[in-house]
Formats: C-alpha cells, sequence, structure tokens
C-alpha cells in the first residue's frame, strides 16, 4: 500500500510533509503536492503533519477522493512534477483555500 495526496491540498501546498518524509517520496506540482507510489514506504509519518489532513493511507481513502488515487500515479510522474525534500511557505492564500471543499478544478498541472 501507499499513501496519496487528496483534494485538500490544492491551492495551499503546505509543505510540512516533506520534511519528515524518509524516502523523499513527495513531488511538487504548481498548486498541490502528490505521493510517488514507487518511493512511498507507507510508513504513516506525513499523515500527522499536514495541517490540512489532505494525506490519507490508501486504504483509507474517503470515497469522494477515490479518483485522487490515480492522481497521484498520474501526476508524481508528470514531466516538471520534480521531487521536494525541503519545507517551502505555503501558496499566498493557502489560509484562505484551506478549508473550501470541491477544489478539483483548481488544479495546476
Amino acid at each position: 500500500m501507499t499513501h496519496i495526496v487528496s483534494e485538500s491540498c490544492i491551492r495551499c501546498k503546505y509543505t510540512d510533509c516533506v520534511d519528515v518524509c524518509p524516502v523523499d517520496c513527495f513531488r511538487e506540482g504548481p498548486n498541490m503536492l502528490v505521493i510517488d507510489p514507487d518511493e512511498c514506504i507507507d510508513c504513516a509519518v506525513c499523515i500527522p503533519e499536514c495541517p490540512v489532513n489532505a494525506i490519507y493511507a490508501e486504504e483509507d481513502v474517503p470515497a469522494d477522493q477515490i479518483a485522487f488515487i490515480k492522481l497521484n500515479v498520474e501526476l508524481s510522474h508528470a514531466a516538471g512534477w520534480k521531487s521536494i525534500t525541503k519545507r517551502k511557505e505555503p501558496l499566498p492564500d493557502a489560509e484562505e483555500w484551506k478549508d473550501k471543499p470541491n477544489k478539483l478544478s483548481e488544479l495546476v498541472r
């Protein structure tokens, strides 16, 4: 099993999770992070670090977020989505977006 980043990360991109990842499995896109399932070792240390509760074990992904399993695979291998290993500042308007639902249309690939 692996972990995935869900919709809550879109337009926030908090990077607290990358500081604790022992295998550097996070990939950074323009306005969210994803987890490369080929690199994730299922350690779960990232889950409590996410301030917007965007990270789930694959078997615990809520039904309305199932599409993010495939999306993490696709985007983690997308051109331009590179490994992120150090914490950065969240997006400037992250606080405004952190509790908003239905953000998939805001995803920048």
